[in-house]
């Protein structure tokens, strides 16, 4: 299905304004309509529905105020973003809180024109998202505002309310920074077993050894330090929801025991001999292909086929970058607030940065990122304060080279083992500098195990500061 092209109403008694207008946002690939004064904009509203308004403050006839009034009495969620000269700025401030949802000072800028539009048009998306929603799923209008208006979210809103409702084991698959345990908990809230607690436990944190304590519980006695019973992750969730996290670091011995426990509904704590009944509901996370892993061996097959009643994938920021202006507002107006300043925005330089940018660590890097640049910005954020460079993160291209002339000493297969040890290395490198040695982190955004970066990072004879600092909280 083709993508929606949105639809922008330009009002301005000055043609010049609207052909100039008009030119920036149709080579942005917008449709653009225009009408030359209030009573041609409010039959434009009716009759052609656009997505978002660009709106003169000063027309003859009626003034941009007074069609304002009149198209939020229409449509409420319609975005109108005011044009007026810097001396009615102070006006156009009063208009945003009649509905007005931002304003542009001529002279305008070609770049804050397009980023302004696009926000406003994120916003009607988001508005129209909740309202699309069956009134009874609002407990999941948190998620689309946290996550953001596109359509790719809304599918992933719906995924989640089809199958709230059933009892089936779920598996969200997602890269780190996506939203996984945001996920996981909209799905527990709209679930009949809203009313129970929701216990989350990350797989991949966990020792071995401590493993099947931490989900099973343990007796009194049971192992040297056990002075007491402790119960386990499968008992807290009784009556509720049981989130996992990273499940395919599960050890292979931990797999059998963890598979018996979902097939019968009961446990035996550790050191215990009487089997504790639970009632559960099991949600999954991976940024790992359990499939692959399962026909490679890395996974229990029938421990899969058990999990992956369904599958949810989240969508990675780079696959949805219509959300980033939306999400880069809401996050600098919360650091506003935390902060205490008052940064209005975003350089042109700084939105091309954000538009490009490969996002590895996605939604969770990109509030961290606008987070630490309104700590350091003056009046608005630059590209500089941002701190982001491509060629630090992982994604970038690599080309190792080989020296000499290897075919005289090796045959064919030696040479490509070689650079692709090569590549192996680099990309390492790189990785464990962007996130400042932390192994885990980087086996998170490589989607591999932490012991395989342990041992490869220790095989290359990779050091970098930080290294053995591995714990990391990480907000899902």
């Amino acid at each position: 299905m083709a993508d929606h092209i949105s639809s922008i109403l330009v009002v301005d008694d000055e043609e010049e304004i609207r052909k100039i207008l008009s030119r920036i946002l149709e080579k942005e690939g917008f449709k653009v309509v225009t009408a030359a004064d209030g009573q041609q904009a409010m039959q434009k509203i009716c009759f052609e529905t656009p997505d978002a308004v660009l709106l003169d403050v000063r027309m003859p006839g009626l003034s941009g105020m007074e069609v304002l009034k009149k198209i939020k009495e229409i449509d409420d969620d319609l975005p109108v973003v005011l044009v007026t000269a810097y001396a009615d700025i102070h006006q156009a401030v009063t208009a945003m809180k009649e509905g007005a949802y931002d304003y542009l000072a001529k002279p305008f800028d070609n770049d804050e024109v397009v980023w302004i539009t696009r926000r406003a048009l994120a916003e009607g998306q988001l508005k129209r998202n909740l309202k699309s929603i069956d009134n009874n799923y609002s407990g999941n209008f948190g998620l689309i505002e946290n996550m953001g208006p596109s359509d790719k979210i809304a599918r992933l809103v719906a995924d989640i309310h089809r199958v709230a409702k059933s009892g089936f084991s779920v598996v969200i698959i997602g890269e780190t920074g996506t939203g996984k345990e945001l996920v996981a908990r909209a799905i527990h809230e709209d679930s009949p077993r809203a009313e129970g607690p929701f216990v989350a436990v990350d797989c991949g944190a966990i020792p071995e050894n401590l493993l099947e304590s931490e989900l099973f519980g343990h007796e009194k006695g049971s192992f040297t330090g056990a002075d007491r019973q402790k119960l386990g992750k499968f008992e807290l969730a009784h009556g509720g929801s049981l989130f996992m996290d990273e499940i395919g670091n599960m050890p292979a011995g931990s797999q059998a025991k963890f598979l018996r426990v979902l097939q019968d509904r009961k446990l035996y704590r550790v050191g215990g001999v009487k089997p504790v009944n639970v009632d559960i509901r099991l949600i999954v996370a991976t940024n790992q292909d359990l499939q692959e892993m399962a026909v490679g061996g890395g996974f229990r097959k029938d421990l899969y086929y058990r999990l992956s009643e369904f599958t949810i994938r989240i969508p990675s920021l780079r696959e949805r970058k219509e959300d980033i202006p939306y999400l880069a507002k809401r996050f600098l107006d919360r650091a506003n607030i935390e902060l205490q300043k008052t940064i209005t925005g975003f350089t042109d330089e700084a939105v091309e940065t954000l538009m490009s940018y490969n996002w590895p660590g996605n939604v969770r890097q990109l509030r961290s990122v606008i987070r630490r640049a309104a700590l350091v910005a003056t009046e608005t954020i630059t590209e500089k304060d941002l701190n982001i460079k491509r060629a630090s993160v992982p994604g970038m291209a690599f080309s190792p080279k080989v020296q000499g002339t290897p075919w005289k000493n090796a045959s064919l297969s030696e040479i490509v083992q070689q650079s692709v040890l090569a590549v192996e290395k680099e990309v390492l490198t790189e990785v464990l500098k962007f996130t400042g040695g932390n192994k885990a982190r980087a086996a998170r955004l490589l989607q591999v195990d932490y012991k395989t970066m342990h041992t490869k990072a220790k095989k290359f004879g990779i050091q970098q500061n930080g290294g053995e600092n591995d714990d990391e909280t990480q907000a899902r």
